[in-house]
């Protein structure tokens, strides 16, 4: 439990510090990997920053994504808001915290027909670098 809670606090650290551009610049997002227990599919998908993403009946908001620098182990954590929505209920929070891509355990989705999980953060894309400059 407080090996959790330190995993947590370093990263809520990490989004805090982002010197000269190191830690988390350039990301406009996460990448995401969702399982359907249903139907055995793994699926690959994009959640851009602070826009609503669905998987199945689950809708995904991405509100930051760290990525550590190339000198420090890898790893990328995102804070992630999920919500399920139903057709004629109210959506219900499931998940709000941060997601560790090398340890989804630490902090997982508790749902019994959707597992999602952390891969990388989204970089803006090269053509908008390539038009910069």
């Amino acid at each position: 439990m407080l090996a959790a809670g330190l995993l947590l606090a370093g990263a809520a650290q990490a989004r805090d510090e982002t010197p000269g551009g190191q830690q988390g610049s350039g990301s406009v997002g996460a990448v995401l990997q969702g399982l359907d227990k249903v139907t055995a599919r793994i699926s690959t998908f994009e959640a851009p920053f602070d826009v609503p993403v669905r998987f199945g009946s689950l809708v995904i908001q991405a509100r930051a994504c760290h990525k550590a620098p190339p000198t420090e182990a890898p790893e990328s954590t995102a804070f992630l808001e999920i919500n399920e929505t139903f057709e004629t209920l109210r959506p219900r929070d499931v998940f709000t915290g941060w997601m560790f891509a090398s340890s989804p355990a630490v902090s997982a989705l508790e749902h019994p027909v959707y597992d999602v999980w952390v891969v990388d953060c989204m970089k803006a894309s090269n053509s908008e670098s390539d038009s910069s400059g």
